[in-house]
């Protein structure tokens, strides 16, 4: 029988790689905050570019947000070198893992040269003939030079030195704002190109006490350690899982060695066969377990490294430091989370089962294959992710901002029927007049469009790099590239009836409403090739304006019956479960779910936005703020922040809210 290689964790064994789960040799951190060891990163990246054409970008391999080196022009092959060391993690690592520092003037050339001096002012390690220069020019000659061995274990003098943490985006600008309205902390350069039309932006040097007691450390602490609980947790579930597979196999053979003694001939051939099966497939489920724990180990070693990230700034970093990476580390909890919940959700159990022919006495007639065979079923472990993010508990919907939208060379005024949000908090709406799809950045300014083949109505995302959109009378739906700033088309699905509403359903599939008589609607469960795995009809008359969409779990469908003034819920075998049909709900338009299942439904007139709880009762009927005319909405998981159009507004505006 194969035996499983354990993977092990040692407790406490230090901040780790979470690519080769070892101790950093040179920590490179990305913008995330994310560390990996460089010659693990640059791997990574090298495997990246073999998959993709014109690398712009890299994703990290623990929560895959997007991060670009600070020279495009240098060769992939170097672009590990090019983020910077993680001086606090490097001040943390135990004395035998120390390496030398490079000299930043001298790597950004290309050159590797060993630093001698730290500069406090410049932030930057420089060699001796770098030193030298440094101090013939008279601006620089009355910085602060300190020699890099005092930077060794001493996490409290990095952070002293580093007293701002500098703009991803910007390099060498240090931090002086906060956006409210998206969540983002902002260099001089961020706050004037993108953030000085929001309505809640605050400088940091005068709010820092205040937005510092938001951030609550020991909560944070707290849900590093309940989300490597979790994972532990995990990696027993299929340790026990192997083990009971081994017993599984054993059982079957010793049932079939007691019936050998009637029909030991053909029972001799059928304990083989079983043995030969049941061994194959638990080889290959041990394999797939192990693939499995080696990524939650690496997981773990990621949480583990956040943990000693924060704790070091959170003990030893000023007050700008702390909010900053508290930021951050709440964004990492929410890429954890969804990690975790994706992995319990595909969590399987093999059960081994014999299939035995009905009549024992005529068993000597048949042939092997017709005797008996051995057949295994998948049982899903899933959680909620409510278990590992802490609950949106009396969460209340208030508009924060309210954005004008400038979309270049529009024949039609714009008519956004479907928005949604992309990895790297990208936002892409649907223009059903003007036949586009268009695409804006973080701050919801403009980047760039696409012509489709018809007039799209609904849109959601698919995975990393793929969104869906349907449209409008057409039998089929536009699958969508967008990498970058680039979109690009990649397939069409069609599909047996016109499709409006449209839903991501996971494991590459999709849920998708539309018209079927003049009665009736129906929703179905599709794949990407078009294949319908399953079709339920719903009463809808005369008019089939509906929106769809899914709860996290994937087991429970919502649709907005616009002539109904009603949403229904059903389950994915298509029972309805409850219809919401209050009187202030008229001719309800967008539907969408929260990270905790909370559902949101827009009311078109009047004007409203309706809060409910998972099973159907009413949290919040928001009346006030609400624009005339509501239409799509789509919410932002990691940020808790809604995004709704509206179709009446003679300029074309985007409403944001938050969940407080």
């Amino acid at each position: 029988m194969l035996k499983m290689a354990t993977l092990k964790l040692e407790a406490e064994d230090g901040p780790c790689c979470p690519i080769c789960l070892e101790q950093f040799n040179v920590p490179r951190q990305l913008p995330c905050a994310h560390s990996f060891c460089e010659k693990c990163l640059q791997s990574h990246i090298t495997a990246e570019a073999d998959k993709r054409e014109n690398l712009k970008y890299v994703k990290c391999p623990v929560c895959r947000n997007s991060a670009s080196p600070a020279n495009m022009e240098r060769p992939v092959r170097e672009w590990a070198t090019l983020f910077p060391v993680s001086s606090v993690l490097q001040s943390i690592l135990p004395a035998k893992t120390k390496v030398d520092r490079l000299c930043d003037a001298c790597n950004n050339e290309g050159v590797s040269a060993s630093a001698e001096v730290f500069c406090v002012v410049c932030k930057e390690s420089m060699c001796g003939d770098c030193l030298k220069a440094h101090k013939k020019l008279k601006i620089l000659k009355d910085h602060t030079i300190i020699n890099v061995e005092e930077l060794a274990c001493n996490a409290e003098h990095v952070m002293k030195l580093a007293e701002g943490f500098t703009c991803s985006e910007h390099h060498g600008e240090d931090i002086k704002y906060y956006c409210k309205n998206h969540k983002l902390p902002c260099c001089g350069t961020c706050f004037f190109r993108g953030h000085k039309n929001c309505s809640n932006v605050i400088d940091l040097k005068e709010e820092l006490p205040a937005l510092l007691c938001e951030t609550k450390s020991v909560e944070i602490i707290a849900d590093l350690k309940k989300i490597e609980s979790h994972l532990k947790k995990l990696m027993e579930m299929n340790e026990f899982s192997v083990n009971n597979l081994d017993k599984q196999v054993n059982g079957l053979t010793a049932e079939i060695r007691k019936i050998r003694k009637e029909i030991n001939d053909i029972l001799d051939k059928l304990e083989e066969n079983v043995k030969t099966e049941g061994n194959r497939i638990y080889k290959e489920e041990v394999l797939r377990i192990q693939d499995e724990n080696h990524q939650c180990l690496s997981l773990i070693h990621a949480v583990r490294n956040s943990h000693y990230l924060f704790e070091a700034v959170d003990k030893y970093g000023s007050n700008l430091q702390q909010f900053l990476m508290g930021e951050k580390m709440k964004l990492q909890l929410d890429s954890y989370c969804n990690l975790v919940g994706e992995k319990y959700e595909k969590t399987e159990t093999i059960r081994f089962e014999v299939q035995l022919a009905p009549s024992i006495k005529s068993m000597l007639s048949l042939s092997l294959s017709e005797l008996g065979k051995v057949t295994t079923r998948s049982i899903f472990n899933t959680i909620p992710l409510g278990c590992l993010r802490r609950p949106m508990k009396d969460c209340r919907v208030e508009r924060v901002d309210v954005v004008d939208l400038k979309v270049p060379n529009s024949a039609y005024k714009p008519y956004f029927s479907g928005v949604t949000v992309l990895p790297g908090d990208r936002v892409m709406l649907a223009d059903h007049n003007n036949n586009q799809c268009i695409l804006l950045n973080s701050s919801y300014q403009f980047i760039t469009s696409h012509t489709l083949t018809g007039e799209p109505w609904n849109i959601c995302v698919l995975d990393d790099q793929e969104v869906a959109v349907s449209l409008f009378n057409e039998k089929n739906i536009q699958i969508l590239s967008v990498i970058g700033d680039i979109i690009k088309p990649v397939r069409t699905v069609t599909t047996k009836y016109s499709c409006n509403g449209i839903a991501a359903s996971g494991k590459g599939e999709m849920v998708v409403n539309g018209y079927y008589t003049d009665k009736k609607s129906q929703w179905s469960l599709i794949n990407m090739g078009g294949d319908v795995k399953c079709t339920h009809q719903y009463d809808s008359p005369d008019y089939y304006l509906n929106y769809i969409a899914v709860n996290n779990m994937k087991t429970r469908v919502y649709v907005s019956v616009c002539t109904m003034h009603s949403l229904l819920c059903f389950d994915m075998d298509g029972k309805k479960l409850f219809t919401y049909s209050p009187d202030n709900l008229r001719y309800p338009m967008g539907v969408a779910v929260d990270r905790c299942d909370n559902i949101y439904i827009l009311g078109y007139n009047p004007n409203n936005i309706h809060h409910l709880s998972p099973d159907g009762s009413v949290q919040q009927v928001l009346n006030t703020g609400v624009p005339r005319c509501p239409w799509a909405i789509c919410i932002h998981q990691s940020k808790d922040i809604l995004v709704i159009t509206n179709v009446s507004d003679e300029k074309t505006k985007l409403h944001i809210y938050q969940l407080k």
